[in-house]
């Protein structure tokens, strides 16, 4: 789980990079970003955590049940629907090399988290080419384009027979 007094700097810092912000829209000072992980760490729904590499953070990750996320009331979710929202927020650790590691990594821990769980959904903003690119590799793949208040975005699904019979890690 992420930590607001161990994570709250890197946070602010990733929240505040350019490229983050240009997909997030959360750019703001450390104060507002602290706020926010611990309103994510009180939800009853939301887990979110740290990523790394050999120790060293890389990127933000929330981790969710579907129905209850803003995303439930943009298509026909199914019980135990699970939802991934992503960001790296470490230059060095941005590339296909490492995408398919933790996208696959934390796909697997959902499916084994709760194995009644079919379905994981995520909710990207519809231009996040660099990251749609990597997307089927991963099992995942666009059911529709739609608009949320804040931006417009693609509805990406992975379902559990495709990951553990044609994806894997």
């Amino acid at each position: 789980m992420a930590d607001v007094v161990l994570d709250g700097e890197r946070f602010t810092q990733w929240m505040n990079n350019p490229r983050v912000n240009a997909f997030w829209e959360m750019a703001g000072p450390q104060e507002e970003q602290e706020n926010y992980l611990r309103r994510q760490l009180d939800s009853t729904y939301c887990y979110p955590v740290i990523g790394c590499f050999d120790d060293q953070p890389f990127g933000y990750f929330e981790l969710y049940w579907a129905a209850e996320d803003r995303i439930g009331r943009h298509y026909r979710w199914q019980p135990f629907d699970r939802g991934l929202h992503m960001l790296v927020g470490e230059e060095n650790w941005r590339g296909a090399q490492y995408i398919r590691s933790w996208l696959r990594g934390l796909s697997h821990y959902l499916w084994l988290d709760e194995p009644r769980t079919t379905r994981i959904v995520a909710e990207p903003r519809f231009d996040n080419q660099r990251l749609f690119r990597h997307l089927a590799s991963a099992g995942f793949d666009t059911v529709k384009e739609f608009d949320f208040p804040h931006k417009r975005s693609r509805l990406i699904m992975s379902e559990r027979h495709r990951f553990f019979s044609e994806v894997g890690l």
